[in-house]
């Protein structure tokens, strides 16, 4: 793992693009049974997608979601294990101007793309056996020579789990073992770093600034990673989790099929997690307070793994809260995470000279052996009659300033921004952070409608006041904070 910043057609062909994605959309809304969440999940218990998700929304789970979850995915009957979901959008970004190739900084603004698309298998194996696997395809995966995409598959979110229940009516333990390739993934609350941003982020650049691109909580697992957690929900109040996880390799390679060279992390060890978490369920109201940890230690170089010195280490941990209230026709969640990421970097990442200078033409600090990052994130959502909803989120990203974050700076010859691409350290504009500091702030304002209960259109518009460290000129080439306020419409659908 590298040190870096945190991570053709006209007008008429636009609009047949956008008449086919909405005929799409709408055969399968007209194809699909009234009350669904993912439908293969509707069809072995039976009930409705409010009765799991608050206010039928996938993926914020319900009490009786999150006991569906914790059993196993087993209650009900066996049936089709199969689902299917797709997404098409639209991103536009505030100021496409201040960039040298707009083209390429901001591929498809504006043009309505068929974004992504994932098929589920899962649902009830046996009494005390089942779980979920997601494989996505993602039409803009990667770019030929000549510019064209090209589509590709990997393996997604996988949840395999063995569940059983112990007491009687007034004590009860519920636990089980989840084998799975996202830590988190197995948690029963949307505060989780796997389910906190939910709507599928598309990967042309011009949705490089939606929501789902913003600070979210996470652990350094990077993306080749399977473990096995143990977990207990005790009298529907406490919950414990802990799990080990470590690189998708041998047996347990399918939790990675597909994985882009870039993401195969190697860790080196095992890598433990635990939750810990209070759960208060009383009439239409629930409440949950929880906190989670993770250490990890993963090789700088994912093909060099024999050196223990090139080891980075991370420590993630986070406290959280959520509240929630169901009644017939109104469903409220209040989601509130605080999380400390540290990462200490190998010795011989620290203390390396910059890449630039100042202004003034003095030089710069050397780099971090250690950096700290301190995020929130809050969202309050609502949802009337499981048709019509909105939310505000918030995020909040500090963290130590750092000069192995710059990726823009000043020539120490002609004290300008070192502009040419062909320089040894050239400066990055759009993306580029002239501060060394992580630091990115804003709100994400977002209205839906839900149709029928398998069908979601979306807007959201995410507002930026601060980015990679400041609010104007963050890149060095001009470009302010709110230049990258964007507005991000969604249909998405499953079957």
């Amino acid at each position: 793992m590298k040190r870096s910043s945190i991570d053709v057609g006209g007008a008429a062909r636009k609009r047949l693009r956008l008449m086919a994605l909405g005929a799409a959309l709408a055969l399968l809304a007209a194809a699909a049974d009234p009350a669904q969440a993912l439908p293969l999940f509707k069809r072995q218990t039976g009930q409705d997608c409010s009765a799991c998700h608050a206010g039928g929304q996938f993926p914020e789970l319900t009490p009786y979601g999150r006991l569906f979850k914790l059993l196993g995915f087993t209650p009900g009957q066996r049936t089709i294990p199969l689902s299917v979901m797709a997404l098409g959008s639209i991103s536009r970004v505030a100021n496409t101007s201040k960039s040298p190739d707009p083209h390429e900084d901001f591929q498809k603004d504006g043009s309505p793309i068929f974004a992504t698309a994932s098929l589920f298998l899962g649902g009830k194996l046996t009494d005390h056996v089942g779980g979920f696997a997601q494989v996505t395809y993602d039409p803009y995966a990667s770019r030929g020579a000549d510019g064209s995409f090209h589509g590709h598959s990997n393996a997604d979110n996988i949840d395999l789990r063995y569940a059983n229940t112990f007491g009687d009516a007034d004590r009860n333990l519920i636990f089980g073992l989840s084998l799975n390739n996202n830590p988190s993934v197995a948690d029963p609350w949307n505060t989780a770093a796997a389910w906190m941003q939910y709507v599928p982020v598309p990967s042309p650049t011009s949705s490089r600034f939606v929501d789902g691109n913003a600070p979210y909580p996470g652990f350094a697992a990077g993306g080749n990673v399977a473990g096995l957690s143990a977990y207990a929900f005790w009298n529907d109040t406490l919950y414990a989790e802990l799990g080990a996880y470590g690189t998708s390799r041998g047996l347990w390679s399918f939790t990675s099929a597909g994985l882009a060279p870039e993401d195969t992390t190697q860790f080196s060890g095992v890598s433990p997690y635990l939750r810990v978490a209070w759960n208060h369920d009383w009439g239409a109201h629930s409440l949950m307070l929880g906190a989670a940890r993770m250490s990890s230690r993963i090789y700088d170089d994912p093909i060099a793994t024999s050196d223990p010195s090139t080891v980075h280490r991370f420590t993630d941990w986070s406290v959280d809260g959520q509240y929630q209230y169901l009644a017939d026709a109104n469903a409220l969640t209040a989601q509130l995470v605080y999380e400390h990421s540290r990462h200490r970097y190998p010795d011989f990442l620290a203390a390396q000279p910059a890449a630039f200078v100042d202004a003034l033409g003095n030089p710069l600090p050397g780099t971090n052996a250690v950096d700290d990052t301190n995020l929130l994130r809050a969202k309050l959502t609502y949802v009337y009659h499981a048709h019509y909803g909105g939310s505000v989120g918030l995020f909040d990203l500090t963290g130590s300033t750092d000069t192995a974050l710059q990726t823009s700076g000043y020539d120490p010859g002609t004290l300008s921004i070192v502009s040419d691409p062909s320089a040894q350290a050239a400066s990055v504009p759009v993306d580029g952070n002239l501060s060394g500091n992580p630091g990115t702030r804003g709100l994400t304002y977002e209205i839906f409608w839900t149709p029928v209960p398998n069908l979601r259109v979306g807007a959201q518009y995410t507002a930026y006041s601060r980015f990679n460290g400041a609010s104007r000129n963050y890149d060095g080439f001009g470009r302010d904070a709110r230049d990258n306020d964007t507005l991000f419409l969604y249909l998405w659908a499953a079957y």
